[in-house]
């Protein structure tokens, strides 16, 4: 089965359980390729949780569960050592964040010294306890969810958190015809308790190789680095996208290439990922504000504006 087909089959799936998001389900799947990972931001109920549950249970990982409440400890995240009096050693106990997918719910309800805990683990996929490192499984993806930052009780990401993740996203209510079918399809059972994985961890694995064989031709790589640049020159912008984002759109774009069948990367695949890889990334000034302009009013501005390569690229 080729690649496309087979994360096709995990979308149809997730599709099972989340209804009218299948661009939502692609997304997730790019970041998963990219080995990066996802923020989704949106009001409470949507289906958040949801789709982490789906999307683990498609692919046969081990997923865990972190709710993040304003008392919760980084030892609570990345675990703890715990001396035993019989042996009088210390023993590691791991915590939550030593698995394959791992939900970290409500992640700006918690401290920004709890959130920082999260950091090593998903920039190196690793933690370090009292001054020994120890890997997590592979594959290993954070979908963390958050509520609007202006809801009672956050705690907002701060700069540097923020950049771990390669996508934001939101999920958005569905429409009136969509909610009827969750109201039918919720009547009797929940449909995530049926759901099966379709395909394994190796061959999850096997496709985050693929990904990076991906062809993005000097001109795609060129028009990357220049939709980047126009971040940090735009007068309402304070902080633009660093090298970071750069890297991961082009990650990002080969996925999503990947996901549609090709081995090689288009500017419709840079256009349509850019707000999802840069909109978090613009830090805007206080004049933004007030005139209300958004970080993805910048990056769609910047798209229209930033000349779009038109060689031939390799492989078409």
């Amino acid at each position: 089965m080729n690649p496309k087909d087979q994360l096709n089959k995990v979308i149809d799936n997730i599709e099972k359980v989340i209804i009218g998001k299948r661009d939502i389900a692609e997304l997730s799947m790019v970041a998963m390729l990219s080995h990066g990972h996802v923020l989704l931001e949106d009001v409470p109920g949507v289906g958040k949780t949801m789709l982490v549950r789906a999307l683990a249970k498609s692919v046969g990982a081990d997923f865990k569960r972190i709710q993040f409440t304003p008392d919760l400890l980084p030892s609570d995240v990345v675990g703890v050592s715990i001396y035993n009096p019989k042996d009088m050693e210390f023993h590691f106990r791991p915590g939550p964040i030593m698995g394959n997918i791992i939900l970290a719910d409500e992640i700006n309800r918690t401290s920004p010294k709890t959130q920082s805990s999260l950091l090593e683990a998903m920039e190196e996929a690793s933690v370090t306890i009292d001054g020994v490192t120890m890997q997590i499984p592979k594959p290993f993806f954070v979908m963390a969810t958050q509520n609007p930052i202006e809801y009672e009780g956050t705690y907002p990401l701060p700069e540097a958190q923020l950049d771990r993740f390669l996508l934001k996203i939101k999920m958005g209510y569905p429409s009136p015809k969509e909610e009827m079918e969750v109201l039918n399809r919720s009547q009797f059972s929940t449909p995530i308790e049926d759901l099966q994985s379709v395909i394994s961890l190796e061959e999850l694995l096997e496709l985050q190789r693929e990904s990076k064989n991906i062809k993005v031709d000097e001109t795609i790589r060129s028009y990357i680095v220049d939709l980047a640049r126009q971040t940090r020159n735009d007068p309402y912008v304070y902080l633009g996208v660093s090298p970071r984002g750069s890297i991961a759109l082009m990650k990002s774009v080969q996925a999503y290439a990947l996901l549609k069948g090709r081995d090689f990367v288009t500017p419709d695949d840079v256009q349509y990922l850019a707000k999802f890889v840069f909109g978090h990334r613009i830090m805007l000034r206080s004049e933004a504000r007030y005139d209300g302009i958004t970080s993805e009013e910048i990056t769609e501005r910047i798209l229209t504006k930033t000349k779009v390569p038109v060689q031939r690229l390799v492989g078409q």
